[in-house]
C-alpha cells in the first residue's frame, strides 16, 4: 500500500497480485473517528463489492451512505470491496487500530 495522486486528489493505493485498489485516503482518519466513537470491538466483514456486506461491519461502514464521504470509500468501481480486508491491517500497522487474527470472524478497535 502507498499513497498516490489521482485526479489531482491524494489516494491510497493497494496492489494485491495484478490488481490495484484505490481509496479515498481520509478514509484512515474517518475510521479512526468512527471506531473511537464504537469503543469496542467490530468485525471486519470483507466481502467483494458484488456482495452485500454484514450490517454492523467496517465492510459495511466502508460503503454506508452515513459515513463521511457518503458512499464507497473505494474509488475503482468493480474493486471498491474488501475495505475490511486491506484498510486494517495498515491501520494496525500505523498504530491507529488493534487488528485480531483468527483464523475467521477478525475484528479492530481504534487506539
Amino acid at each position: 500500500m502507498h499513497v498516490d495522486e489521482k485526479d489531482g486528489k491524494e489516494v491510497l493505493v493497494c496492489t494485491v497480485g495484478k490488481t490495484v485498489l484505490l481509496y479515498d485516503i481520509r478514509c484512515l482518519e474517518d475510521l479512526h473517528t468512527m471506531l473511537k466513537k464504537h469503543g469496542d470491538w467490530m468485525e471486519l466483514g470483507s466481502a467483494d463489492e458484488q456482495k452485500p456486506a454484514k450490517d454492523g461491519t467496517v465492510e459495511a461502514w466502508g460503503r454506508s451512505e452515513n459515513n463521511p464521504v457518503g458512499g464507497w470509500d473505494g474509488l475503482k468501481k468493480g474493486l471498491r470491496g474488501r475495505f475490511g480486508m486491506y484498510i486494517p491491517p495498515l491501520m494496525e500497522a500505523l498504530g491507529l487500530a488493534e487488528v485480531t487474527h483468527d483464523p475467521k470472524g477478525n475484528k479492530m478497535r481504534a487506539k
